[in-house]
């Protein structure tokens, strides 16, 4: 099922406020994400904030619609945004890598791991890591599945 054809069912069964959303799949793992997504686990991610300026793409909001797809652009699910907060990576908190809901899911385990990502992600624009560099992160709920 492609992107608006799940956000088209949500839309007809769930009338939710506003027609916008936006369809993505996460970072280089969108299967495995998806999956934890949908069991529960996975309620927040982060993305590196400078990517947002370098693409002049706009923050998420709270109370935004996300199709989220999988690998090969299928929409498993719908989710609802409800916490935008943008901090230094530095200083993520332990509770926002525990809801992100990968590896052990210690506040250790997800820096090492997005600071590997973010280092790879920033480099193809051009663009470093820094320990101080601002990061997006959002807590999520899924709101609509097949």
């Amino acid at each position: 099922m492609s992107g608006e054809q799940l956000w088209e069912a949500f839309v007809r069964e769930k009338h939710p406020a506003g027609g916008m959303y936006t369809a993505w799949a996460f970072g280089m793992e969108a299967d495995r994400l998806a999956r934890l997504v949908l069991s529960g686990e996975k309620t927040a991610t982060a993305s590196a904030y400078p990517l947002y300026e370098w693409e002049r793409e706009p923050l998420p909001t709270d109370g935004e619609y996300s199709v989220i797809l999988d690998a090969k652009d299928q929409a498993v699910c719908v989710i609802r945004t409800n916490r935008v907060s943008v901090i230094p990576f530095h200083a993520v908190p332990a509770e926002h890598a525990f809801k992100e809901g990968e590896g052990d899911r210690s506040l250790a385990a997800w820096r090492e791991t997005h600071e590997k990502f973010f280092t790879e992600e920033l480099k193809r624009a051009g663009l470093e890591f820094s320990p101080d560099m601002k990061v997006v992160c959002e807590e999520f709920e899924v709101v609509y599945r097949p």
